[in-house]
């Protein structure tokens, strides 16, 4: 008798068609028992016999590493760059956070460049032209050189090869009406914000087109666990891309993918989209369980319950089960519900510890997307018959008709259901 460890399949060049038969850790492979039978020459090396001991396992599992580095390699060198090669103005709509970052970023991409930030406060533009940081979000950050601010729309976007959408949510509709004669009607638009329009219940890929009276605007979604201060730390961080035409996700993954940041990409707009917006109301529950002192138990209980209610309500309109366990689902959630860098994790723990909302928003320099959001989060589940009692708690809240106490009374007294 012989244990065998099962050599992996080829790997393929997307990550949806990667079917990998064997399940090895960095630390105990897995074998199988089954009758001693003569192996081929290249399965020769994955065969472990019982007496080998951990020297032979660890031989078995430098390879399965080494082949997955050649496969790496293989894959970066066959990989186009012809799109920044081709790309020499980018324009970033909203001078935030985020938008710095991407920005700082993109720069960074290609000395020659020209990315234009267009921004509303002067002071803002005057440091970034001047001293090159952001006086208000990083003055800590030297920004690349090839970073320009303007609060000219029509400047900005003038011959830009792509657009980074960095404006809140809330206030994209009437942002973009402004700015639409300026829009060239192939740009391509990159959203990086996250969110539901409070009384439209409209997600970006809705609100963008119709702001800028055209339904064929080039658009794309980008998504994920990321803190804009490590990116512009340069820490290594991964990110997903959604679009419906392939082609510019593609693009768009050839335009950002780095050293430091990695790029998938999908067709899953609303997966991504939907992910991305409930996330911050469930970082807000989140926030409260953790300025309650309810421990860690509660915390598990929580989260675990609120990416199930996301779940529910993103496959019913039409999202990719498989979405919502990846970068921009389950990724993004841990991220946001779990660090203390979070907006809307800060906004819950301030709430559960007492303090008024309109106290927190007043004191608060960034938008904390989540509060707006959980009331478009509610009138959605409704309109798709989804109970979604923890994200429908948060929103209670956030309207002063619970308090965080009461609510988490409620929801522990909820029935006891089999769990889908």
């Amino acid at each position: 008798m012989t244990w065998v460890l099962e050599p992996p399949l080829p790997f393929q060049s997307h990550p949806q068609n990667l079917h990998i038969r064997h399940n090895i850790s960095f630390s105990t492979p897995r074998f199988h028992c089954c009758a001693a039978q003569q192996p081929t020459e290249k399965e020769s090396l994955a065969i472990v016999s019982v007496d080998d001991g951990p020297k032979e396992r660890r031989k078995i599992v430098r390879l399965a590493w080494e082949k997955l580095v050649r496969w790496s390699r293989s894959l970066r060198s066959k990989a186009k760059t012809d799109v920044l090669e081709r790309t020499n103005k980018i324009v970033v709509l909203g001078g935030g956070s985020f938008g710095t970052a991407m920005a700082a970023h993109v720069a960074t991409r290609k000395s020659q460049l020209e990315v234009n930030m267009l921004v509303r406060d002067p002071q803002v533009c005057r440091t970034i032209n001047e001293e090159h940081h952001n006086c208000k979000y990083f003055p800590q950050y030297k920004l690349p050189e090839n970073v320009i601010a303007t609060t000219d729309a029509k400047a900005a976007l003038l011959g830009a090869d792509f657009c980074f959408h960095a404006v809140p949510v809330q206030y994209s509709s009437s942002f973009l009406e402004e700015i639409a004669n300026y829009v060239d009607p192939g740009l391509p638009f990159i959203s990086l914000s996250k969110g539901l329009e409070l009384n439209t219940l409209r997600t970006m890929s809705q609100i963008i087109p119709q702001a800028l009276k055209n339904p064929r605007q080039p658009y794309v979604v980008l998504s994920g666990p990321s803190f804009a201060l490590e990116l512009m730390n340069k820490l290594p961080t991964a990110l997903v891309v959604a679009s419906k035409d392939k082609k510019m996700a593609d693009s768009v993954q050839q335009l950002l993918a780095s050293r430091n940041l990695r790029i998938n990409t999908s067709s899953d707009v609303t997966g991504v989209e939907i992910a991305g917006a409930l996330k911050n109301v469930l970082a807000i529950a989140a926030g409260i369980v953790e300025g309650l002192n309810l421990g860690n138990n509660s915390m598990a209980a929580l989260v675990s319950q609120g990416c199930s209610e996301i779940r529910w309500l993103a496959t019913k309109m039409g999202a990719k089960s498989t979405t919502l366990t990846g970068l921009s689902g389950t990724g993004d959630v841990m991220l946001t519900c779990f660090v203390s860098l979070s907006r809307n994790r800060t906004v819950g723990v301030r709430l559960g510890s007492g303090e008024k909302l309109d106290d927190i928003l007043s004191s608060i320099n960034q938008v904390a997307e989540g509060v707006a959001t959980a009331g478009a989060v509610i009138a959605l589940a409704q309109k798709y018959k989804v109970k979604m009692p923890v994200l429908t708690a948060v929103a209670r809240i956030i309207d002063n008709e619970l308090t965080p106490t009461k609510a988490v009374f409620e929801l522990m007294n909820l029935p006891q259901v089999e769990e889908i």
